[in-house]
């Protein structure tokens, strides 16, 4: 398997489906993570390619009870105090420098919460069904210490279950939504391994496709909506203008692109990014963004 490799996605749905071969997991609030445990060592890959091993050592540290060759698909979640999942602490620490990462590493590590197996020492199993691939997963990670960060994901196939879930648990606990996968499928690239999710807010996901202001430090994010509606974000927070900085430098700036309502933003590659928002229908409707995919 060649690095980065290319993540699987969900389609939000309007509700789960229904039937006896799907299984539902639970969606929780982190920064997408695919894990390597290689010859030498652990590397860990961000949704985008990048390689975020720096600032997340603490978790690489734990891939190394992994046996070599294994290459896992996950969530980098934080917990705070009371023993919420915060994704505002796992956005400070994506956005941090790696010696920063390492200060906020010892205040509250962080945990590798896996939902798939990609490869495992006796080759690729991508083209395996999910409920081998889930299967396989639950076996190596019984095989870790008592005490380790990576652990699996919960999931059930029972979709009365399933429901209880996203009724009982909202985003102050740090669960987005469910996310549910046919037993039968193979893992595939994109959004056509047929993922599905329900999320609690009316949020969507938007290609990032430019971005105001200086590189290191954008203002706001042009993005392309589900509608083909192109508009310019509100003003970024410190945190994820941060981070999405750390993608857009990656980039060569081009030419000057202009949104729907007349604004003009310096234009990226289409695929560089992906942002959740909070986005109305209208051509003038605010674009909130959340968080970068």
């Amino acid at each position: 398997m060649d690095w980065p490799v290319s993540v699987a996605l969900a389609q939000s749905v309007p509700e789960l489906p229904t039937g006896t071969d799907w299984s539902y997991e639970v969606k929780l609030d982190g920064h997408r993570m695919i894990m390597w445990r290689t010859g030498d060592g652990v590397r860990l890959q961000a949704r985008s390619g990048r390689d975020v091993t720096a600032v997340w050592g603490d978790l690489a540290l734990a891939g190394h009870h992994l046996p070599a060759g294994t290459v896992l698909d996950g969530e980098a979640v934080i917990t705070t105090e009371d023993g919420r999942i915060s994704f505002e602490a796992a956005q400070a620490r994506a956005a941090s420098s790696p010696a920063r990462a390492r200060r906020l590493a010892v205040q509250r590590p962080a945990h590798y919460i896996a939902f798939d197996a990609l490869q495992l020492p006796s080759g690729d199993v991508r083209p395996r069904p999910y409920s081998e691939r889930r299967a396989a997963l639950l076996s190596l990670l019984a095989e870790l210490p008592a005490n380790t960060p990576i652990q699996v994901v919960s999931a059930t196939t029972d979709r009365d279950t399933a429901l209880t879930w996203h009724t009982t648990l909202h985003h102050e606990h740090g669960v987005e939504g469910i996310v549910a996968k046919r037993t039968t499928s193979p893992y595939r690239a994109g959004r056509t391994g047929g993922w599905q999710k329900i999320r609690h807010a009316e949020t969507v996901d938007a290609d990032v496709i430019g971005y105001t202001g200086p590189q290191t430090r954008p203002r706001t994010l042009a993005v392309r909506l589900a509608n083909g509606r192109t508009a310019l974000t509100q003003t970024l927070s410190a945190p994820l203008a941060a981070q999405i900085a750390q993608v857009l430098v990656t980039a060569r700036p081009a030419e000057q692109g202009c949104a729907d309502t007349g604004e003009t933003y310096t234009r990226v590659p289409s695929g560089l990014a992906v942002l959740e928002v909070l986005a109305g229908t209208t051509r003038h409707a605010v674009v909130t963004p959340l968080r970068l995919r």
